[in-house]
């Protein structure tokens, strides 16, 4: 029994030994966005992708205290991409939903706002329930938790999906949508413009977790549960060093984390 004891101990020891050394050391962190989803992320006149999930993200790499460097990626090839190795992790206001983990995993989230229904100013719609949307074109971008919903829920509405964000704003503003679905401080960036003064904001959606998820994470590949953790320990930093709030107050007047 003894010596049973003992090569178990060997073993476990040599285990953890060989682990350790197998294990990757993070000492430069590729982050994917979309730069295309200002505030969160949009490429600037200087040609330089900038935005919330950016700034958040240089602010993570920097408490995990690893280089990082930030890469655009069109957002219907975003997880192929991760998964492809092209980057390590996705920070592109990703919301953290059952159907994406069984692909990938996520980190805790970094912020958590309500979906809108946007439509002309002169719209009838008086409201955003299915019955209000009844009949009605509405845009989202594909691939993301907004088209989703619109498919499960508004199913006595039209769906019709884009690209890019951009993309459903122009058609919404050249009357060929009667309606959009996005989050709401996308949507609500966009009203101040002189693009988006032709429409207005009918209604907050209600959230409904199995679609909409329980918030933005930091996407990883499955096996990087060590990268996950860091930048979920990171998240967790920055909002008790003040750093979070610091970003936060650049863009928005409110805390955008959520409860």
């Amino acid at each position: 029994m003894k010596l049973t004891k003992t090569i178990l101990t060997a073993a476990t020891v040599l285990a953890i030994s060989l682990g350790g050394a197998m294990a990757k050391e993070w000492k430069k962190v590729i982050i994917g966005t979309e730069g295309a989803y200002p505030p969160f992320n949009y490429i600037d006149t200087d040609g330089k992708v900038k935005g919330f999930d950016v700034d958040i993200a240089l602010a993570l790499c920097a408490e995990m205290k690893v280089e990082c460097e930030v890469v655009t990626q069109d957002w219907d090839g975003m997880i192929p991409a991760l998964l492809a190795k092209k980057f390590d992790a996705i920070i592109a206001s990703m919301s953290i939903t059952d159907e994406r983990k069984k692909t990938i995993d996520f980190s805790e989230k970094y912020y958590n706002t309500p979906p809108a229904i946007v439509a002309p100013k002169d719209t009838d719609i008086k409201g955003v329930t299915p019955e209000d949307l009844a009949g009605k074109t509405i845009g989202a971008q594909s691939s993301t938790m907004h088209a989703d919903y619109a498919e499960k829920i508004l199913t006595q509405s039209t769906l019709k999906t884009y690209p890019t964000a951009d993309e459903y704003k122009l058609d919404l503003a050249a009357g060929r949508l009667d309606a959009v679905t996005d989050d709401s401080i996308v949507l609500g960036e966009w009203l101040k413009t002189e693009a988006g003064a032709c429409c207005k904001i009918v209604g907050l959606v209600k959230s409904i977790p199995e679609i909409h998820g329980i918030g933005a994470g930091i996407g990883v590949r499955k096996e990087d549960t060590d990268l996950r953790d860091m930048f979920s320990a990171a998240i967790k930093a920055i909002r008790a060093n003040g750093k979070y709030k610091e970003i936060n107050d650049k863009y928005f007047p409110f805390d955008v984390y959520g409860d």
